[in-house]
């Protein structure tokens, strides 16, 4: 039975009390919540009022397992009944943390295989930075402090992490960036290599880039881009870091999304999918040589860390999370299912004349809305905000990018999609898209 007086409560101090991130301030202090979720339960979220929609988005790209797993909250429940938190400053440790670690150096790209634990994926970011300079410090070349990474990038919203954003509306919600940030065409190696020429290769310490850009509107590589970025980055003496933040655990349809490219990074930021959103954890993983030359090198403390780096709890959790990936075969899960989507996608192209480009890698996709296919024409007023509010009446939670001139849908379902959940994805998608061109064309 639908409670309206607590849901109007409820309402009434959400507005008052609850500022929230990423979202419309006038839109929620005049209306309130949107959603105010109760359950969640395999890849179906569940509101107040009764409303179930599938999670198109595994909520903010992370819970890759689905909602609901009682096995997590069971391991939660035990790890915090015998140690909840404990520091790891000092190097005091905990078993949780210690087996989470070897067991991120087994699965990782190459040769990464020493993790800082961090508590989410700006805070990666933001160490991987200050990791970066650091090493060229106790290397004896303080100058390379640049920092360079791609447009339409987004690495989250700390201040070095926003002043890393290639999204220029994040970067003007402030009134002062970090300095020693710049930026490169997101797909263009020789864009890369110009900038790096330019800024002196001595100044610069390096070059960041997730596998597949995640919230400026799911981009994806061409084959050779990644393996172009590593040479340029071993040519000129710069580290190569990748922003896994999204693409990790299996979202891709690979453990982690640089797999698919063949290339190893010096350093990867993680968070997200390492928990599946059960707990607050991220981290960036250093190579095996860089690990090796912090120890021959450093002569002091690492003077820097989180209160909840290594949190026994929060890494107890991520190592369940990790175990269900791999006994159901997740990764491979997103793979299949990935191509299932995209086909899907491929079928409301045909079908709807506003449906420009559509791409997928794994269960990561993205559908472009287009005034005109063949000139890739805009609507004067993006319509993917308009899209996602309908299909939500309709029961699927999206997101819309509209920075940059795009106008795009963006997907990233759990991992756990089945070809019927697929199915419903699309038919629904299907609806929302006939709704909205008929309002279309009456304006």
């Amino acid at each position: 039975m639908i409670d309206t007086n607590k849901i109007e409560e409820l309402t009434e101090l959400d507005k008052k009390h609850f500022l929230h991130p990423t979202s419309p301030i006038g839109q929620q202090q005049k209306e309130g919540p949107s959603f105010i979720f109760t359950e969640g339960n395999g890849v179906f979220l569940t509101d107040m009022k009764g409303n179930k929609l599938i999670d198109g988005m595994s909520s903010l790209w992370n819970v890759n397992i689905g909602h609901g797993r009682e096995e997590i909250s069971e391991v939660a429940k035990e790890q915090m009944k015998k140690l909840a938190f404990s520091s790891c400053f000092a190097t005091f440790s905990n078993e949780p943390a210690i087996r989470l670690a070897a067991k991120l150096a087994e699965i990782a790209p190459g040769d990464l295989s020493t993790t800082f634990f961090t508590s989410g994926g700006s805070e990666s970011n933001d160490t991987a930075y200050k990791l970066a300079r650091h090493y060229w410090v106790l290397k004896g070349k303080p100058n390379k402090q640049k920092i360079i990474s791609r447009t339409k990038s987004y690495h989250g919203v700390s201040m070095g992490a926003t002043s890393a954003t290639g999204l220029k509306p994040f970067r003007d919600f402030t009134t002062s960036i970090a300095p020693d940030f710049h930026y490169v065409d997101h797909f263009s190696t020789k864009s890369l290599r110009s900038l790096i020429e330019q800024e002196g290769p001595e100044t610069v310490a390096a070059f960041i880039a997730e596998p597949v850009q995640g919230a400026g509107g799911v981009h994806i590589a061409s084959d050779g881009y990644f393996q172009e970025v590593r040479e340029i980055c071993d040519e000129y003496d710069i580290l190569f870091i990748t922003d896994e933040v999204i693409t990790g655990f299996g979202r891709t349809g690979t453990y982690f999304g640089i797999d698919h490219y063949g290339v190893t990074p010096d350093m990867m930021c993680f968070a997200k999918g390492v928990t599946s959103g059960y707990a607050q954890l991220g981290g960036v993983m250093i190579s095996e040589t860089l690990h090796k030359e912090f120890k021959e090198l450093s002569t002091g403390t690492l003077l820097h860390g989180y209160t909840y780096s290594g949190h026994a709890m929060a890494c107890a959790v991520a190592l369940k999370n990790i175990e269900i990936i791999e006994r159901e075969n997740l990764v491979e899960n997103a793979a299949v299912m990935g191509q299932e989507m995209l086909q899907g996608f491929q079928s409301l192209q045909e079908k709807h004349s506003m449906i420009g480009e559509v791409r997928a890698l794994g269960l990561m996709g993205a559908v472009e809305i287009v005034k005109d296919k063949q000139t890739n024409e805009r609507f004067e007023s993006p319509l993917a905000p308009q899209v996602v509010n309908e299909a939500a009446k309709r029961g699927l939670i999206l997101r819309s990018v509209v920075f940059d001139g795009q106008d795009t849908l963006v997907f990233a379902p759990p991992l756990i999609m089945t070809k019927e959940d697929i199915t419903s994805l699309i038919s629904i998608l299907d609806e929302t898209f006939t709704s909205v061109t008929k309002d279309a064309v009456k304006r």
